[in-house]
Protein backbone atom coordinates (compact mmCIF):
# COMPACT_ATOMS: atom_id res chain seq x y z
CA UNK A 1 0.00 0.00 0.00
CA UNK A 2 1.35 3.43 -0.88
CA UNK A 3 1.62 6.30 1.56
CA UNK A 4 -0.65 9.34 1.43
CA UNK A 5 -0.43 11.59 -1.59
CA UNK A 6 2.13 14.41 -1.28
CA UNK A 7 0.11 17.37 -2.51
CA UNK A 8 3.07 19.72 -3.06
CA UNK A 9 3.82 19.52 -6.77
CA UNK A 10 7.38 18.70 -7.77
CA UNK A 11 8.92 21.44 -9.88
CA UNK A 12 11.97 21.67 -12.11
CA UNK A 13 15.28 22.62 -10.51
CA UNK A 14 16.64 23.60 -13.93
CA UNK A 15 16.31 27.13 -15.24
CA UNK A 16 14.18 27.31 -18.38
CA UNK A 17 16.98 28.11 -20.82
CA UNK A 18 19.08 25.19 -19.60
CA UNK A 19 16.11 22.84 -19.75
CA UNK A 20 15.28 23.79 -23.32
CA UNK A 21 18.90 23.55 -24.46
CA UNK A 22 19.04 20.04 -22.99
CA UNK A 23 15.84 19.20 -24.87
CA UNK A 24 17.17 20.53 -28.18
CA UNK A 25 20.45 18.66 -27.92
CA UNK A 26 18.80 15.43 -26.80
CA UNK A 27 16.39 15.40 -29.73
CA UNK A 28 19.31 16.03 -32.10
CA UNK A 29 21.20 13.07 -30.65
CA UNK A 30 18.15 10.85 -30.98
CA UNK A 31 17.85 11.86 -34.64
CA UNK A 32 21.49 10.93 -35.22
CA UNK A 33 21.06 7.63 -33.38
CA UNK A 34 18.02 6.63 -35.43
CA UNK A 35 19.71 7.55 -38.69
CA UNK A 36 22.73 5.41 -37.81
CA UNK A 37 20.86 2.20 -37.00
CA UNK A 38 21.04 -0.73 -39.40
CA UNK A 39 17.94 -2.56 -40.62
CA UNK A 40 18.74 -5.40 -38.21
CA UNK A 41 19.12 -3.09 -35.21
CA UNK A 42 15.47 -2.05 -35.22
CA UNK A 43 14.27 -5.57 -34.33
CA UNK A 44 16.62 -6.07 -31.38
CA UNK A 45 15.17 -6.40 -27.86
CA UNK A 46 15.71 -3.59 -25.35
CA UNK A 47 15.93 -3.34 -21.58
CA UNK A 48 12.19 -2.62 -21.63
CA UNK A 49 10.94 -6.22 -22.09
CA UNK A 50 7.77 -5.33 -24.00
CA UNK A 51 9.56 -3.24 -26.64
CA UNK A 52 12.10 -3.90 -29.35
CA UNK A 53 14.05 -0.96 -30.77
CA UNK A 54 11.38 -0.07 -33.32
CA UNK A 55 8.62 -0.08 -30.70
CA UNK A 56 10.70 2.01 -28.30
CA UNK A 57 11.37 4.50 -31.10
CA UNK A 58 7.63 4.60 -31.85
CA UNK A 59 6.97 5.61 -28.24
CA UNK A 60 9.69 8.28 -28.45
CA UNK A 61 8.11 9.63 -31.63
CA UNK A 62 4.69 9.72 -29.98
CA UNK A 63 6.08 11.73 -27.09
CA UNK A 64 7.80 14.17 -29.44
CA UNK A 65 4.60 14.63 -31.40
CA UNK A 66 2.76 15.35 -28.15
CA UNK A 67 5.29 18.05 -27.36
CA UNK A 68 5.06 19.58 -30.82
CA UNK A 69 1.27 20.05 -30.92
CA UNK A 70 -1.25 21.04 -28.27
CA UNK A 71 -4.00 19.37 -30.29
CA UNK A 72 -2.03 16.11 -30.51
CA UNK A 73 -1.19 16.28 -26.82
CA UNK A 74 -4.86 16.69 -25.87
CA UNK A 75 -5.87 13.87 -28.23
CA UNK A 76 -3.34 11.42 -26.80
CA UNK A 77 -4.15 12.32 -23.20
CA UNK A 78 -7.90 11.89 -23.71
CA UNK A 79 -7.40 8.56 -25.45
CA UNK A 80 -5.11 7.30 -22.67
CA UNK A 81 -7.52 8.45 -19.97
CA UNK A 82 -10.25 6.29 -21.50
CA UNK A 83 -8.08 3.17 -21.28
CA UNK A 84 -7.94 0.95 -18.21
CA UNK A 85 -4.95 0.88 -15.89
CA UNK A 86 -2.15 3.30 -15.06
CA UNK A 87 -2.26 6.45 -17.19
CA UNK A 88 1.40 6.50 -18.28
CA UNK A 89 1.26 2.83 -19.29
CA UNK A 90 -1.90 3.49 -21.31
CA UNK A 91 -0.30 6.52 -22.96
CA UNK A 92 2.88 4.73 -24.02
CA UNK A 93 0.90 1.71 -25.21
CA UNK A 94 -1.24 4.03 -27.33
CA UNK A 95 1.84 5.63 -28.87
CA UNK A 96 3.33 2.28 -29.83
CA UNK A 97 0.05 0.81 -31.11
CA UNK A 98 -0.81 3.81 -33.26
CA UNK A 99 2.60 3.61 -34.96
CA UNK A 100 2.70 -0.17 -35.34
CA UNK A 101 2.57 0.03 -39.15
CA UNK A 102 5.36 2.60 -39.49
CA UNK A 103 8.63 1.36 -40.92
CA UNK A 104 11.90 2.16 -39.13
CA UNK A 105 12.79 4.60 -41.91
CA UNK A 106 9.43 6.35 -41.52
CA UNK A 107 9.86 6.64 -37.75
CA UNK A 108 13.37 8.05 -38.13
CA UNK A 109 12.27 10.55 -40.79
CA UNK A 110 9.22 11.65 -38.84
CA UNK A 111 11.23 12.12 -35.64
CA UNK A 112 13.76 14.25 -37.51
CA UNK A 113 10.94 16.36 -38.94
CA UNK A 114 9.15 16.91 -35.62
CA UNK A 115 12.14 17.38 -33.28
CA UNK A 116 12.56 21.14 -33.63
CA UNK A 117 8.80 21.68 -33.29
CA UNK A 118 8.81 19.57 -30.13
CA UNK A 119 11.36 21.91 -28.55
CA UNK A 120 9.39 24.98 -29.66
CA UNK A 121 6.19 23.50 -28.30
CA UNK A 122 7.77 22.86 -24.92
CA UNK A 123 9.45 26.27 -24.83
CA UNK A 124 6.27 28.21 -25.58
CA UNK A 125 4.27 26.65 -22.73
CA UNK A 126 3.44 29.67 -20.54
CA UNK A 127 4.42 29.90 -16.90
CA UNK A 128 0.87 29.75 -15.60
CA UNK A 129 0.36 26.41 -17.37
CA UNK A 130 3.72 25.04 -16.26
CA UNK A 131 2.93 25.74 -12.59
CA UNK A 132 -0.31 23.77 -12.70
CA UNK A 133 -0.47 20.26 -11.25
CA UNK A 134 -0.65 17.24 -13.49
CA UNK A 135 -4.00 15.52 -13.25
CA UNK A 136 -2.61 12.07 -12.45
CA UNK A 137 -0.36 11.36 -9.47
CA UNK A 138 2.85 9.37 -9.84
CA UNK A 139 4.01 6.56 -7.56
CA UNK A 140 7.70 7.03 -6.78
CA UNK A 141 9.49 5.13 -4.00
CA UNK A 142 6.19 3.78 -2.72
CA UNK A 143 4.58 7.21 -2.40
CA UNK A 144 2.07 8.99 -4.58
CA UNK A 145 3.34 12.43 -5.50
CA UNK A 146 2.12 15.24 -7.69
CA UNK A 147 4.15 16.93 -10.40
CA UNK A 148 3.80 20.35 -11.89
CA UNK A 149 3.39 20.41 -15.65
CA UNK A 150 6.68 22.30 -15.69
CA UNK A 151 8.48 19.33 -14.14
CA UNK A 152 7.01 17.07 -16.80
CA UNK A 153 7.78 19.45 -19.68
CA UNK A 154 11.20 20.71 -18.61
CA UNK A 155 12.63 17.57 -17.00
CA UNK A 156 10.85 14.28 -17.67
CA UNK A 157 10.30 14.86 -21.38
CA UNK A 158 14.10 15.13 -21.78
CA UNK A 159 15.09 12.39 -19.34
CA UNK A 160 12.75 9.97 -21.14
CA UNK A 161 14.40 10.16 -24.60
CA UNK A 162 17.83 10.29 -22.93
CA UNK A 163 17.24 7.01 -21.10
CA UNK A 164 15.76 5.42 -24.21
CA UNK A 165 18.77 6.59 -26.22
CA UNK A 166 20.84 4.65 -23.69
CA UNK A 167 18.51 1.65 -24.07
CA UNK A 168 18.73 1.66 -27.87
CA UNK A 169 22.50 2.16 -27.93
CA UNK A 170 22.89 -0.84 -25.62
CA UNK A 171 20.45 -2.95 -27.62
CA UNK A 172 22.05 -2.16 -30.97
CA UNK A 173 25.61 -2.26 -29.68
CA UNK A 174 26.40 1.19 -31.06
CA UNK A 175 28.44 3.92 -29.30
CA UNK A 176 26.53 6.17 -26.92
CA UNK A 177 27.39 9.82 -27.50
CA UNK A 178 28.09 11.50 -24.15
CA UNK A 179 29.49 14.95 -23.35
CA UNK A 180 29.93 16.88 -20.12
CA UNK A 181 28.09 19.95 -21.41
CA UNK A 182 24.92 17.98 -22.16
CA UNK A 183 24.79 14.58 -20.47
CA UNK A 184 26.82 15.87 -17.53
CA UNK A 185 24.24 18.59 -16.87
CA UNK A 186 21.39 16.09 -17.11
CA UNK A 187 23.14 13.66 -14.76
CA UNK A 188 23.90 16.44 -12.27
CA UNK A 189 20.18 17.26 -12.09
CA UNK A 190 19.41 13.56 -11.53
CA UNK A 191 22.01 13.29 -8.74
CA UNK A 192 20.66 16.36 -6.96
CA UNK A 193 17.11 15.00 -7.10
CA UNK A 194 18.31 11.59 -5.89
CA UNK A 195 20.13 13.25 -2.97
CA UNK A 196 17.04 15.22 -1.98
CA UNK A 197 14.83 12.15 -2.23
CA UNK A 198 16.89 9.92 0.07
CA UNK A 199 18.02 12.72 2.39
CA UNK A 200 21.12 10.93 3.73
CA UNK A 201 24.80 11.97 3.65
CA UNK A 202 26.86 10.44 0.85
CA UNK A 203 30.02 10.85 -1.17
CA UNK A 204 29.43 9.97 -4.81
CA UNK A 205 31.87 9.68 -7.69
CA UNK A 206 30.47 9.00 -11.15
CA UNK A 207 32.85 8.10 -13.94
CA UNK A 208 32.73 8.74 -17.65
CA UNK A 209 32.10 11.89 -19.72
CA UNK A 210 28.87 12.65 -17.83
CA UNK A 211 30.39 12.04 -14.40
CA UNK A 212 31.61 14.13 -11.48
CA UNK A 213 31.75 14.24 -7.69
CA UNK A 214 28.97 15.09 -5.24
CA UNK A 215 28.41 15.12 -1.49
CA UNK A 216 30.59 14.60 1.56
CA UNK A 217 30.48 12.16 4.45
CA UNK A 218 28.34 9.05 4.56
CA UNK A 219 29.03 5.98 2.42
CA UNK A 220 31.43 6.41 -0.48
CA UNK A 221 29.84 5.32 -3.74
CA UNK A 222 31.33 4.99 -7.19
CA UNK A 223 29.53 4.09 -10.43
CA UNK A 224 29.63 4.78 -14.10
CA UNK A 225 27.38 7.82 -14.62
CA UNK A 226 25.08 6.11 -17.12
CA UNK A 227 24.81 2.94 -15.03
CA UNK A 228 23.97 5.07 -12.00
CA UNK A 229 21.04 6.63 -13.86
CA UNK A 230 19.93 3.25 -15.21
CA UNK A 231 19.87 1.93 -11.64
CA UNK A 232 17.74 4.83 -10.41
CA UNK A 233 15.30 4.15 -13.26
CA UNK A 234 14.94 0.52 -12.16
CA UNK A 235 17.26 -0.92 -14.79
CA UNK A 236 20.33 -1.79 -12.74
CA UNK A 237 22.23 -1.96 -9.44
CA UNK A 238 20.04 -3.16 -6.56
CA UNK A 239 22.16 -1.26 -4.00
CA UNK A 240 20.65 2.01 -5.23
CA UNK A 241 17.13 1.69 -3.92
CA UNK A 242 15.95 5.30 -4.20
CA UNK A 243 14.08 5.75 -7.45
CA UNK A 244 14.30 8.86 -9.64
CA UNK A 245 11.75 9.19 -12.47
CA UNK A 246 12.82 9.20 -16.11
Amino acid sequence: MTAALDTRPRTSALDRDTAMELARTEYERVVALFEGLSAQDWAKPTDCPEWDVREMAAHMLGMAEMSASIRESVRQVKAAEKAAGVFIDALTALQVTERADMSPAAIAARFAAVASRAVKGRRRTPWFVRRQKMGASQEINGRDETWSLGFLIDVIMTRDPWMHRVDISRAAGVPLVLTADHDGVLVDDVVREWAARHGQPFTLRLTGPAGGRWGSGGPQLEFDAVEFCRALSGRGHAALQTEVPF
